[in-house]
């Protein structure tokens, strides 16, 4: 087959999980080849089933039901079904075999008379449970007989043979949602022959009955997701075919988006319906949303629908509108409106309400600094830079952290006036720090500060005087040691002390760096014999760790 290759299945699966691949190959089992496709077992974690698309429309594609493979990716359990197909060179002829099986079994069945047909379906279904359920479906939806169709849906969606202690576990989850999956093929047959409405009825009966299920199955893999995504579709396709009174489809649309079936499965876009609704059917659809929301104006499914038509009906104004009526306190919201806004092309307006967010709040630190961010951009846009650099400095005094000093200067910078406002924002930091208040990342701010602005000897200072942490004593001694490598090895000796008494190949790393560093600090110092014998010391201490002796001789130590 053209396109089946080891480079095709490295472009498809990644490097990373090519290379996996290779170590599940003794995991292989159940090889079974058809003429498009190929089937396995794949024993990992748990026991996967895999399955090799051999003639698709983009070429070699795969499944697996695999966590990694359920997200859509080509995995580790493809490549490694792939690599045993290639390795036994024997696809063209098996492929060859299994056409020449479906023909003799298509021919074999030809030529059977209807009574053995009948003797040789009653034969599978005896022996095959789900495929006599889907049969006694079929037959119940051809007869009309409504009551024992809605009663198979009700058996297909109960938890019971699957549960233990009311709870489905992982393991048979799959099991279930494929059971469950048989009820909305059900479905989907009753409108295919005719009965559209009766589809729709037991459609939404079985929203509720998987919504009362949900809670308790473990759907970590999204099986029972995917049944509630073809049951939304098997009633939008009953309800194209049946076209039913519109009002009444409006009503119940409403309903639902606003969680008369709370099961967070079937999740339906009222709009999809826009064509069987109507015109008429629209109306009574915003009406029904615009009650809903003015009644509830703080409720998330009435903000959400409401939002939905607005926006579809190309309606700013309603969307700023249901944005409005429930404003977050630190300004997120505005800056939603904003950029709503600003897409309709209205900057003056956008911009009003994003400063509005920044006057509304009840503290400039609890402020999403997106709208920070948002507001700076406008200003640095229209050639307002002391308006940036005002809020920029308003917002670190209020938050204290390294991301808000580098933002400040960035805007002073900008504005000409750094300097000035260094001298400003440093001296909040200093006063904190005389408090022995902890900021970003666990140590003073000011040292960290100090270390951007690349300011070595103010850092220094700074660290000896709050008492840094080892990350920023590490930082400060690497941009110090070009200039003051005694200081610097003093505090490479001390960091490397502890990690002397570790193990684990991280470790190891970060001793190896800072002997590296040592080394630099004792040839700055013309002090390469001290460093001689210091290394010399510490690999006769540390000589049983085989890792560490390699990695000091893969660096020259």
């Amino acid at each position: 087959m053209e396109g089946f290759s080891e480079s095709t299945l490295r472009a498809l699966a990644g490097v990373r999980s090519y290379e996996r691949g290779f170590g599940y190959l003794d995991a292989v089992s159940g090889v079974e080849v058809g003429d498009g496709w190929v089937t396995a077992s794949v024993h990992g974690t748990e026991r996967y089933e895999v399955e090799l698309a051999l003639d698709g429309p983009g070429g070699l594609s795969g499944e697996c039901d695999c966590p990694y493979g359920m997200e859509g990716n080509f995995c580790k359990h493809l490549v490694a079904l792939g690599l045993t197909v290639l390795a036994k060179r024997e696809l063209p002829r098996q492929r060859k075999a299994a056409r020449d099986r479906a023909q003799d079994l298509d021919g074999w069945l030809s030529g059977l008379s209807k009574d053995e047909l009948l003797a040789l379906v009653r034969e599978q279904i005896a022996e095959d449970r789900q495929l006599r359920r889907r049969l006694e479906l079929r037959a119940a939806s051809a007869r009309g007989d409504l009551a024992v169709v809605r009663g198979r849906i009700r058996d297909l969606l109960d938890l019971s043979p699957f549960a233990q202690y009311g709870y489905v576990e992982y393991a048979d989850a799959r099991a279930y949602a494929d059971q469950a999956g048989q009820a909305v093929s059900a479905i989907g047959a009753l409108t295919g022959s005719g009965r559209a409405d009766d589809a729709i009825t037991l459609a939404r009966e079985a929203m509720k009955l998987l919504a009362g299920a949900v809670e308790s199955v473990d759907d970590s893999d999204g099986w029972l997701g995917q049944v509630g995504a073809d049951l939304a579709a098997a009633h939008l396709e009953a309800c194209r075919a049946a076209r039913p009174d519109p009002e009444e489809l409006a009503r119940w649309l409403v309903g639902h988006a606003l969680g008369d079936v709370d099961d967070g499965l079937t999740d339906i876009d009222p709009l999809d319906y826009e064509d069987i609704l109507g015109e008429d059917g629209m109306t009574v659809l915003r009406k029904l949303a615009v009650e809903a929301w003015r009644g509830n104006r703080r409720g998330w499914a009435e903000k959400y629908l409401m939002e939905r038509l607005a926006k579809a009906g190309g309606d700013v104004d309603a969307v700023i509108a249901v944005h409005a009526a429930d404003l977050s306190p630190n300004g997120h919201t505005h800056l939603v409106i904003a950029h709503e806004l600003d897409t309709a092309r209205r900057p003056a307006e956008a911009l009003r309400w994003a400063e509005r967010g920044i006057q509304d709040a009840r503290a400039l630190a609890d402020v999403d600094t997106a709208l920070v961010d948002y507001l700076c951009d406008r200003y640095a846009q229209a050639d307002r830079l002391p308006d940036a650099v005002a809020l920029r400095r308003d917002h670190f005094g209020a938050r204290r952290t390294l991301l808000a000093y580098q933002q400040l200067r960035a805007a002073a910078r900008a504005g000409d006036c750094w300097p000035a406002e260094r001298e400003g924002a440093l001296a909040l930091l200093r006063a904190d720090a005389g408090r022995r208040q902890q900021g970003w990342n666990g140590g003073p701010v000011l040292v960290d500060a100090l270390l951007d602005d690349k300011d070595v000897d103010a850092a220094w200072e700074a660290a000896t005087e709050t008492d840094a942490d080892d990350r920023q004593w590490l930082t400060l001694a690497d941009q110090a040691r070009p200039t003051r490598p005694a200081d610097a090895l003093g505090v490479y000796l001390r960091l490397i002390d502890p990690l002397t008494k570790q193990t684990g190949n991280a470790v190891y790393e970060e001793l190896v760096s800072l002997m590296l560093s040592i080394r630099d600090c004792h040839r700055r110092l013309g002090t390469q014999d001290e460093f001689t014998t210091y290394l010399t010391a510490l690999r006769a201490d540390q000589k049983r760790k085989r890792n560490l002796m390699r990695l000091l001789d893969q660096h020259g130590l």
